[in-house]
């Protein structure tokens, strides 16, 4: 499995559209909106390094409102955590 985290510019008023259409291609696991320099972060998880070519420059910059991407490719994982316990932090069981 190879992991890409793309920081991506988008245009501010289209910024919730850019998010959806991207987190619809294939290979794109979350994509994040977030404050500072950038406006979403998505991460890429493909089988093999080629298919980045695929969903980075032939899909993810393609999508109306991308004005640029930095893709950065991740060597080595020093943690996995459970993506739903992290959302459900602060909630009480059963609510």
């Amino acid at each position: 499995m190879v992991t890409a985290i793309v920081f991506i510019k988008a245009d501010v008023a289209r910024i919730p559209e850019v998010a959806e259409q991207v987190a619809a291609i294939e290979g794109v696991s979350e994509v994040y909106s977030v404050t500072g320099g950038l406006d979403l972060i998505a991460m890429i998880r493909v089988a093999r390094h080629d298919d980045l070519a695929t969903v980075i420059p032939d899909h993810l910059n393609r999508v109306p409102g991308v004005l640029s991407t930095e893709t950065h490719i991740a060597f080595r994982a020093y943690s996995s955590h459970d993506l739903e316990a992290a959302f459900s932090l602060g909630q009480e069981d059963g609510v």
